[in-house]
């Protein structure tokens, strides 16, 4: 067998994917499976986004570009930024990439050394804690809690700070919680940031999805963070663009120079059609589409927190950004796991273990309601009947 190189044993994964395979083979076996694990919209990516990349295709947009990205898209990303933040940037500030995930990738290999300490939210997308075991830098999670609506405490934050903090990385809207960070948690971090000299790699890929009259904010408003801040965000989740593969971030001109050369070195470059089609999607033209995916997570949202409220040993916040209810499961007597055993082979309801988003996720399960209201019911309809079944 071929040597594998020890780093590998180091890099994690998303346990969603592990569990879609699960499930497309309970459906192979001719199961039905509601899908309420994969943080997908199930929405069709707008009609003029489509149109744009059609037409780029047919203007000979299908050859290399610059691998920060064609001049005219950072500029569009910038411009889209000053428009929904107020934080302005220039197009060198900006670079473009296959996906949202390599501007972690990238930013975290630019300024991150072996032994630098990383302060990451957990619960929190996994692939925090398997960048920072990859590069041999120190994991340190920060609890999210339920009682303030899965927002971390300032003085947890402040008590986990050590002179060999690199990096604190933040996510608000948050996934797996749907929590979002109020501006004065981020003006506090701020503060933290600049005292402490810190590098801050905000995530922002759900800033667009937010209820209740809330408003996305982000800490480059704040003095002094524009310059100390990764701003990460992409199209996927926003404008219904997963397979699309385009994310970008928001960073010194100095720390976009590296993350170009990382980019070159990997993957040349984001192809030049999809930018052009990344460019539409920034317009003001898909505001009232993205409106509409908002409003209808909302009702999905409204109807999947009522069902769960109603089943016995089980309590769900009303979250206020993204797609996903992270609910408290402890009250059935089930582990994290055992539940989402259960959800999938007695119901036929696919979501994740708690624990599949670090340790602190324990007495907990995620669905996600990117998925239409009619199955989101016959979701909760299989589940409660699991339960009345089990007694």
């Amino acid at each position: 067998m071929m040597h594998i190189a020890e780093r590998i044993s180091r890099l994690g994964t998303e346990t969603a994917f592990e569990v879609l395979v699960r499930a497309r083979a309970l459906e192979a076996q001719g199961k039905s499976i509601v899908h309420l694990e994969i943080g997908e919209p199930d929405f069709d990516t707008p009609q003029n986004i489509i149109d744009a990349a059609k037409k780029a295709l047919d203007d000979g947009f299908t050859h290399y570009g610059p691998s920060a990205g064609m001049p005219e898209a950072r500029q569009a990303v910038a411009d889209y930024i000053k428009r929904t933040r107020g934080t302005e940037y220039s197009a060198s500030e900006i670079v473009i990439t296959p996906g949202a995930k390599p501007i972690l990738f990238y930013g975290m290999m630019a300024v991150i050394d072996k032994g630098d300490e990383v302060i990451y939210p957990n619960p929190g997308f996994p692939i925090y804690e398997s960048l920072i075991n990859f590069l041999e830098a120190v994991p340190v999670p920060l609890p999210l809690k339920e009682e303030k609506e899965f927002r971390f405490d300032i003085a947890d934050l402040e008590a986990r700070i050590t002179p060999k903090t690199r990096m604190v990385i933040i996510n608000t809207p948050q996934n797996p919680t749907g929590g979002i960070l109020t501006k004065e948690d981020l003006e506090k971090i701020a503060e933290l940031a600049v005292k402490h000299d810190f590098i801050v790699l905000s995530d922002e890929i759900y800033s667009q999805i937010t209820y209740d009259g809330f408003v996305h904010e982000t800490i480059t408003q704040f003095p002094g963070m524009k310059e100390r801040t990764i701003l990460l965000d992409g199209f996927s989740k926003t404008f219904a663009m997963t397979g699309w593969r385009m994310g970008y971030g928001c960073m010194p001109e100095h720390i976009a120079q590296i993350v170009a050369k990382l980019q070159t070195n990997c993957t040349s470059c984001t192809a030049s059609y999809n930018q052009i089609a990344g460019i539409e999607a920034l317009s003001e033209r898909t505001d009232a589409k993205a409106a509409e995916f908002v409003a209808e997570f909302k009702r999905r949202r409204d109807v999947i927190v009522t069902a769960l409220n109603a089943m016995p040993g089980v309590r769900c916040h009303s979250p206020k950004g993204a797609f996903y209810v992270y609910p408290n499961i402890e009250g059935t007597g089930m582990s994290s796991q055992e539940f989402a055993d259960f959800s999938l082979y007695e119901a036929g309801v696919a979501c994740l273990s708690g624990t599949a988003f670090g340790s602190n996720g324990e007495g907990f399960v995620r669905f996600s309601y990117a998925n239409s209201v009619e199955n989101i019911v016959e979701a909760m309809k299989r589940l409660s009947e699991a339960f009345a079944k089990r007694g």
